[in-house]
């Protein structure tokens, strides 16, 4: 896939990316994620010194969808600093693989812009249908609202 993202989504991505709080790395990351209605969420990077309670632009555009009732996504961008792209870090893969792996990801930088389909970033996501729902093995219930991974 090599698109490019609808700039509307990229002016977004790249307004929250300057709000980012990142007093440590100084690494300000901005994402805009559409939901399927076409609305769109935005998130940014939140630092702590705490390094393992910092917060991705992407946790955070999933969680204030999430927070808005949306459970179904099209496109994310992400918008960071520097030449070259940024693809969504690991646990951010994996929390978007939770509503579905046909999402459209988009990079943008000061360089060439990348894109991926969250699928090839992610190919074998630990997904709901292996979570076990107790004794005898069986079947987790999904989320209201959230795609069924199962097919």
């Amino acid at each position: 896939m090599n698109s490019l993202p609808p700039e509307r989504l990229v002016a977004l991505a790249r307004e929250v990316r300057m709000r980012a709080y990142a007093p440590y790395s100084r690494f300000r990351v901005g994402a805009a994620l559409e939901a399927d209605t076409g609305e769109v969420f935005a998130g940014c990077n939140v630092e702590n010194a705490s390094y393992g309670l910092t917060t991705c632009a992407e946790q955070a555009a999933v969680a204030s969808a999430v927070a808005g009732g949306r459970r179904r996504f099209r496109r994310l961008v992400v918008a960071a600093g520097g030449e070259r792209a940024v693809a969504p870090c690991g646990r951010c893969r994996q929390l978007l693989a939770e509503f579905g792996t046909d999402l459209e990801v988009y990079s943008v930088t000061n360089g060439e812009p990348m894109s991926w389909l969250l699928n090839d970033l992610i190919p074998d996501p630990f997904a709901r249908d292996l979570v076990n729902a107790g004794p005898g093995g069986g079947e987790a219930a999904a989320a209201p609202g959230a795609p069924d991974s199962r097919g």
